[in-house]
């Protein structure tokens, strides 16, 4: 089995020792990693995020299932990109799975950026905009997909003290992945 390996970690300073220790333990799991750095693109080339955009497109299109990291990157939902690989492998029916390093709630997660305050029976931040509360860690739409194409988000009891590199969640999703495959 290929696995999509998905999320903000692209954007850490150490990206691709990262990506090189969860591809070791997709393979000591019997499955294969694939990390959208391994696509040998440079970033200075003329129309390179389109290329980075095909290239990482045709890993997924390659690739049998995904693990979206979808712990909150620079805000408190997870990364956009990271948002967009899960929604197009959820569409095309693949096996979807997910971890979020940070157990806390969504509300919880907004309400750690500036006051939300209870309004007409529902959330409202700061700026008045509804903040979603279905008991879910996320917004429904991403929390639906594993759901429906995989299995609910794997979260730890409370947050390690390295969100980004600890691998505990990671691995679950990979022996979860490799069970739902088995069962297809």
């Amino acid at each position: 089995m290929k696995i999509y390996l998905a999320g903000p970690d692209v954007f850490l300073p150490d990206a691709r020792e990262i990506g090189r220790h969860k591809a070791e333990l997709c393979a000591r799991h019997g499955c294969t990693g694939l990390y959208p750095l391994d696509n040998e693109l440079s970033a200075d080339s003329e129309a390179a995020s389109l290329k980075i955009f095909r290239a990482n497109q045709a890993m997924m299109i390659a690739a049998d299932a995904i693990i979206a990291n979808l712990t909150p990157f620079r805000g408190p939902s997870a990364d956009a990109g990271t948002v967009y690989e899960l929604g197009f492998m959820a569409g095309r029916g693949k096996l979807c799975l997910g971890y979020s390093n940070d157990p806390a709630p969504y509300p919880q997660r907004v309400a750690a950026r500036g006051a939300v305050q209870q309004q007409g029976g529902a959330l409202h931040d700061a700026n008045g905009h509804l903040v979603e509360d279905f008991g879910l860690a996320d917004n429904l739409m991403m929390m639906h997909a594993l759901d429906l194409y995989g299995c609910a988000l794997v979260t730890p009891a409370q947050a390690p003290d390295d969100l980004w590199h600890d691998l505990t969640a990671f691995e679950r999703c990979i022996k979860l992945a490799i069970s739902r495959w088995a069962a297809r």
